[in-house]
């Protein structure tokens, strides 16, 4: 059986991935701006994540992902990346599809999450064959 993980926590792991590839490094207070919430906030969520294994705190603080955090981290962003383009492919405002793909990319599974990566495929392929005619 799957270990369920809160929304929040893939929010976090989520977050600390992009800062990894932005910066090169994770800091606490950089992870609070970027989801808007609180330091302290932040060192809850970093503590219950250390706990379960999926994230690693140096002594200066700075956060690395174990190989189980960024296992759901990548899936996430993934997730987030492919539904925000699949949405502004239907027409969908830039900032609405980011929002709204922030909400999908948690609930929908692996199955519908195919499906949509499939038509996506799909339609980009068609729309190949078109332009190339």
């Amino acid at each position: 059986m799957a270990v369920q993980i809160l929304k929040a926590s893939e929010d976090y792991l989520e977050t600390m991935l992009m800062m990894q590839t932005k910066h090169g490094y994770v800091r606490s207070v950089d992870v609070a701006e970027h989801l808007g919430v609180t330091k302290p906030s932040v060192t809850y969520a970093t503590k219950r994540l250390r706990e379960n294994g999926y994230i690693e705190m140096d002594k200066d603080g700075l956060i690395t992902l174990t190989d189980a955090g960024m296992q759901i981290a990548s899936k996430m962003l993934q997730r987030h990346r492919t539904l925000t383009r699949f949405l502004v492919s239907l027409g969908v405002d830039p900032e609405t599809a980011e929002e709204d793909a922030c909400k999908m990319e948690h609930d929908i599974s692996d199955q519908t999450f195919k499906a949509i990566c499939d038509h996506a495929w799909k339609r980009m392929a068609s729309a190949d064959e078109t332009a190339e005619t």
